[in-house]
């Protein structure tokens, strides 16, 4: 924005990640702003909310009258950039409907045009969008009309924990309990955690910030799943998300043998909402072992997203039979199914902090590649696989939510090890390390694990310096 010349500039990511309020922070300085969210809507539905947008920035009708079509909507857009407005066109992936797709065709017309001259034009063009595939269909495909017009690519991502540490250090005491219960739920989306900081909860007990945040009939979060992306889906998919949500690391033949159970009939469609549900909506994402091929079949499939994950997993049942059984009740059986979700959510933090921690150059294990997890058909498993190539380094982890199960956790994962290296004879060479993960590891647990000749490692200890 301070180029003072014209820009197309896209910035995608989840809702609620705070693409909105990112523009509008930036946007403070400036009365020269028109924002419009674009609805799932016919093209009428459309320009009303256009016309509703023009009275509220009281765009003077010398810069532009107000769009009675698609192409008109395009000029519209041109004619405020010109003038020197900041435009933001929220939700465009809704542009990819069949409804609206000559909208493309007219504002590439209009783009060309201000490109054209960008260094007279003092205003710019946001577009937000939440659904990948389908902004990346609008703007990023060869053949799409807007193909390389979009001067700047934005992407959001989640809060780094380092992030999340210092919201809780702010409010509550970041124990490494704490941190996994709240990042299990809410990931590094930060409108959720402000939630949680309105109704003052970020210190409270689990099932009390569960009662606030997901059970009262006021509660913030109660319906987001549905308001967010369920009610999208249109209920074809659920089935699907529900399963790997609540069994993480579940493979192809697992899903489509429960899909056959519940509708015989059902196995031709299940691969193509699988592929919707990754590619499209990113959903579900399909993880390979460590050094496996893409094309192997031994992926597992897991929800991507920690919010979806533990809404679907532990919470979905539980607050939507809140008027037909006590409260109480409901709080206890979603706390446990939490618990449960989180034997998953620390072994996706575990590889997360490594990983930042890495980047940042603090003390630890240096990655020269992503952190992963390793299994095969001789029922190896083994949580955490990291690699150090510069120093001939292999780091095997294993990760326990309750730390009263490490220790017996930790003659398995040495046959597992044994397993691993004996298939993979290039890392018999390289120096062999083991660790073992938990939330909090009490002293006399430490001393354990390490005359075992395992490195004892809690998420105090992975999330210092950070």
């Amino acid at each position: 924005m301070k180029r003072g010349r014209w820009f197309f500039a896209k910035i995608s990511g989840r809702r609620r990640i705070g693409k909105t309020t990112l523009v509008q922070q930036a946007l403070v300085t400036t009365d020269r702003v028109f924002y419009v969210q674009i609805p799932d809507s016919a093209v009428a539905g459309v320009l009303t909310a256009v016309h509703d947008a023009f009275d509220t920035f009281a765009i003077p009708p010398a810069i532009s009258s107000r769009p009675r079509s698609l192409s008109e909507l395009a000029d519209a857009l041109g004619a405020m950039a010109r003038a020197g407005y900041v435009v933001v066109v929220d939700e465009f992936q809704y542009f990819h409907r069949k409804n609206l797709s000559e909208f493309p065709s007219h504002l590439q017309r209009v783009v060309d045009e201000l490109g054209r001259h960008a260094s007279r034009v003092p205003g710019g063009l946001f577009v937000l969008g939440s659904i990948h595939t389908e902004m990346e269909a609008l703007l990023n495909e060869r053949r799409a009309p807007l193909f390389n017009r979009v001067t700047d690519d934005i992407v959001i991502e989640h809060l780094d924990i380092a992030s999340v540490l210092e919201i809780l250090r702010a409010h509550t005491e970041a124990t490494p309990e704490r941190l996994l219960f709240l990042w299990n739920l809410f990931e590094g989306v930060p409108k959720f955690y402000k939630d949680c900081w309105e109704q003052d909860v970020l210190a409270h007990t689990r099932q009390e910030l569960l009662r606030r945040i997901f059970f009262q009939s006021s509660a913030p979060l109660r319906n987001e799943a549905d308001n967010w992306f369920l009610n999208e889906l249109r209920g074809r998919y659920e089935i699907i998300l529900k399963y790997v949500a609540r069994n993480p690391g579940c493979m192809n033949g697992d899903l489509l043998a429960y899909l056959k159970e519940l509708n015989p009939g059902a196995n031709d469609q299940a691969a193509g909402y699988i592929k919707i549900l990754m590619d499209k909506y990113r959903m579900i994402v399909r993880r390979q072992p460590i050094f496996a091929r893409r094309s192997e079949r031994s992926g597992r499939y897991y929800v991507e997203d920690n919010f979806l994950r533990s809404w679907l997993h532990a919470l979905s049942k539980s607050v939507a039979a809140v008027h037909f059984r006590p409260e109480e009740v409901l709080l206890a059986q979603a706390d446990h199914a939490l618990e449960d979700a989180e034997g998953y959510g620390l072994e996706k933090l575990a590889g997360i902090l490594y990983e930042e921690r890495s980047r940042k150059s603090l003390p630890g294990f240096a990655l020269t590649s992503r952190i992963q997890g390793y299994w095969d058909s001789a029922d190896t498993e083994i949580d955490l696989v990291a690699l150090d190539e510069e120093r001939e380094t292999i780091r095997f982890g294993t990760c326990r939510r309750a730390p009263a199960s490490l220790l017996s956790s930790l003659t398995t994962t040495e046959g597992h090890i044994a397993r691993f290296l004996a298939t993979h004879r290039k890392y018999q060479a390289w120096r062999p390390e083991r660790v073992a993960i938990t939330p909090t590891i009490d002293p006399s647990l430490r001393a354990e694990i390490e005359a075992r000749g395992w490195i004892a490692e809690d998420v105090n200890d992975l999330v210092r310096g950070l």
